[in-house]
């Protein structure tokens, strides 16, 4: 009983222990854009409360949906375009490393071709190449502009994860090719069971960093047609006709966009710092 008695006092301390480190978690100067959204929430209530909103923002206000559709276009291009690009630059990345020199300098090629290559000019490229619809037998089926943006973005993607593919798989140390070599693995299984699960740790840093380009990229596709967010702010400014939301609604563009790559680059971050103590 004695023994309960003397340990009470230690809970309150546990607490406050807590609590401290709650705050200190929560402490602006750490997280300096929580403090900013607030501050912005706080404005936002106040304008509501007494009816002082400005035009400008009733304006945005009454555009974000549009806003927010066009967005989902951009994302759905930059992860068609990611998927697209990473499963060719796989295949040809894993080519680079054929025992046969014409394939070889094939894959060389491609990847110098298209790393080099305007991004603009591919979206072009793929724009005005390719058919604006397909006939198949009896049937049309159409191929929309914003599909044809994904195909100019996967092209040079492609080619940068081929890049980090070779990268990853030249990273690993030889050491393990022959100690897995003497135990009797096959070359397939080497790189399916040794090699493989590290490139993939290896890589997924960079090709988070890509994908983030990737859908900063995404904003070109307005030029071609495609009914992105950056098409949705220019038809709302054209609209309004006010330079007020005109600065504002682009200004929310790049809040947007901002908002959506941020934390890939912070999560990118972790996992470098991460992979570099282990």
């Amino acid at each position: 009983m004695a023994s309960e008695i003397a340990a009470a006092p230690a809970a309150p301390a546990l607490g406050a222990e807590a609590g401290t480190s709650l705050i200190a978690h929560l402490d602006p100067r750490r997280h300096p854009w929580l403090a900013a959204l607030a501050a912005v929430l706080l404005l936002v209530a106040a304008w509501t409360a007494t009816g002082t909103t400005p035009v400008a923002l009733r304006h945005l206000w009454q555009w974000s949906p549009t806003l927010l559709l066009g967005l989902l276009t951009n994302v759905q291009i930059s992860v068609l375009a990611m998927a697209i690009g990473t499963a060719v630059g796989l295949v040809v990345g894993a080519l680079s490393f054929s025992p046969f020199a014409p394939v070889r300098g094939a894959t060389r090629w491609y990847v110098q071709f298209f790393r080099n290559a305007p991004v603009l000019v591919l979206i072009y490229f793929t724009t005005y190449v390719f058919p604006f619809e397909l006939r198949l037998v009896a049937w049309t089926v159409p191929f929309p502009d914003w599909l044809k943006v994904v195909l100019g973005l996967a092209l040079p993607t492609s080619a940068v994860v081929a890049e980090i593919f070779r990268g990853a798989i030249q990273s690993i140390p030889s050491a393990q090719w022959e100690a897995a070599q003497s135990l009797a693995f096959r070359r397939g299984e080497i790189f399916r069971l040794i090699v493989l699960p590290q490139c993939l740790r290896r890589m997924l840093p960079p090709w988070m960093n890509l994908y983030a380009s990737i859908t900063m990229s995404t904003a070109l596709s307005s030029l071609v047609g495609a009914h992105d967010v950056v098409d949705a702010a220019q038809v709302a400014s054209n609209t309004v006709a006010r330079t007020d939301f005109t600065v504002l609604v682009y200004f929310t563009l790049l809040a947007v966009f901002f908002a959506y790559c941020y934390p890939i680059a912070r999560a990118t971050r972790a996992l470098e710092h991460r992979h570099a103590r282990h």
